[in-house]
């Protein structure tokens, strides 16, 4: 503990033992918006490959790639990644080499990250209790899973005060509202769009603990049943009524809270299953790559949701979201972006201050207008986007000076375009 309060003196931080969490790590100056709190390399990690797909052990691409000749479970993208895995893989080469065929395709990504943790430990004699953390590019898409010992004792929060990102294999702790001194570090473990009890029930499945944070500490109080019932419950019969469902005291249906109005039981159990079905045959669909099918199912479940559910519903969100990624697939843009802008104000509401999943929301707006010829509204997009993202993502990566160059593209055409038609006049 002495030699890791030690190390972690410098980044401005240390690490306290509380009798109800354990290790905890807290600030010993103010942070603020933007900054990072913290960095680290991995201790091991492993990339996600699936045979549909396979990604380099050393970078995480999934282009151009080779097996290793040996083991013929890794996969590398050139010798520069090869050589510099090969300290720890020529140990789990040896191992994997010594299987069969058909085993070494039983080799998921949760053994071999096991396996390497047992491999590095045995060769620097450390003894450590780690959380692996999903690695992510800089989208917020699962590229592998790593271990990262100072960095998993930073606990939960539901309204965390930083967030966790990574640029490459390096996870990156940025805070993302002022963090005064003397306060504890939070991250999020789970998304946390969703009612208490989701996310209760999460945290239990995947942490095996229960929340005590300022969100999840309102259970049962007004403002968390409201917003329950909001995020997963039903929408009121009158369409131009916002207001929630609860269960009336009979049990046979339920009521609006706002105007009274009540929705039979049996009704809404009847949405439920059409919706049910459909979904079960979107599914299919999808995987089974017909594009066009499966954007006209996904396009009538969203139309039963907005009979069923509330207008922020999760569930109403999640299905524009997969409208939204066949358009893309089927490069239609213009669908996109209509169902993008339906998002826009569910996200707002959900991820509020700066939250990366709002910001990326922003960024797929605006390049979606841009590509629809629409540039002013692509700058207020873009513009947003950057105004959250610099501060979960820095400025440095190559995705942030991509969305920099994006911006001020979309600043000088839409000078151009102005200036040529002043010029017409």
């Amino acid at each position: 503990m002495e030699e890791l309060k030690s190390a972690l003196r410098d980044h401005s931080l240390t690490v306290s033992n509380l009798a109800d969490k354990g290790r905890c790590l807290f600030t010993t100056r103010d942070f603020h918006p933007g900054e990072i709190i913290i960095s680290q390399e991995p201790y091991v990690c492993v990339p996600n490959n699936t045979p549909a797909e396979s990604r380099c052990d050393g970078c995480f691409t999934s282009g151009n790639l080779k097996k290793c000749s040996a083991c013929q479970v890794a996969w590398y993208c050139g010798s520069t990644c090869q050589k510099s895995e090969w300290k720890l893989h020529r140990l789990e080469c040896t191992t994997f080499s010594k299987l069969d065929k058909s085993r070494r395709k039983s080799v998921t990504s949760s053994i071999r990250l096991m396996v390497k943790l047992y491999l590095r430990r045995k060769l620097q004699s450390e003894k450590f209790a780690c959380n692996a953390h999903t690695i992510c590019d800089s989208e917020l898409r699962p590229l592998g899973t790593g271990l990262y010992p100072v960095i998993s004792i930073i606990n939960h929060s539901c309204l965390p005060n930083s967030v966790l990102v990574f640029e490459g294999k390096s996870a990156v702790v940025r805070a993302v509202q002022h963090i005064p001194k003397g306060t504890e570090v939070f991250i999020s473990y789970i998304e946390t769009a969703g009612s208490t009890m989701t996310r209760q029930t999460s945290l239990k499945e995947q942490y095996l603990f229960t929340c005590r944070c300022p969100r999840c500490s309102k259970t049962g109080q007004y403002d968390d049943v409201r917003e329950s019932a909001i995020l997963e419950g039903y929408r009121c019969k009158d369409h131009k009524c916002d207001g929630f469902l609860l269960r009336d005291s009979d049990d046979k249906g339920f009521v609006c809270q706002h105007c009274g109005l009540a929705r039979n039981k049996e009704e809404i159990k009847n949405l439920a299953m059409k919706i049910k079905e459909v979904s079960e045959k979107a599914v299919t669909s999808t995987s089974s790559g017909n594009h066009r099918e499966a954007m006209s199912m996904y396009k009538r479940i969203e139309k039963l949701q907005s009979q069923l559910c509330h207008p922020f519903s999760i569930s109403l969100l999640r299905t524009r979201e997969k409208v939204i990624e066949i358009s893309m697939k089927l490069e239609e843009w213009g669908e996109a972006l209509s169902y993008c802008r339906f998002t826009i104000p569910m996200y707002e509401r959900l991820y509020t201050g700066f939250h990366p999943l709002l910001g990326l929301q922003y960024y797929t707006c605006g390049k979606l207008e841009w590509l629809h010829g629409e540039t002013e509204n692509a700058i207020i997009s873009l513009t947003k986007a950057v105004d959250i993202l610099r501060k979960t993502h820095g400025t440095n990566t190559p995705f942030m000076k991509e969305l920099f160059v994006k911006l001020e593209e979309a600043r000088a055409e839409a000078s151009y375009k102005l200036s040529s038609t002043d010029k017409d006049e």
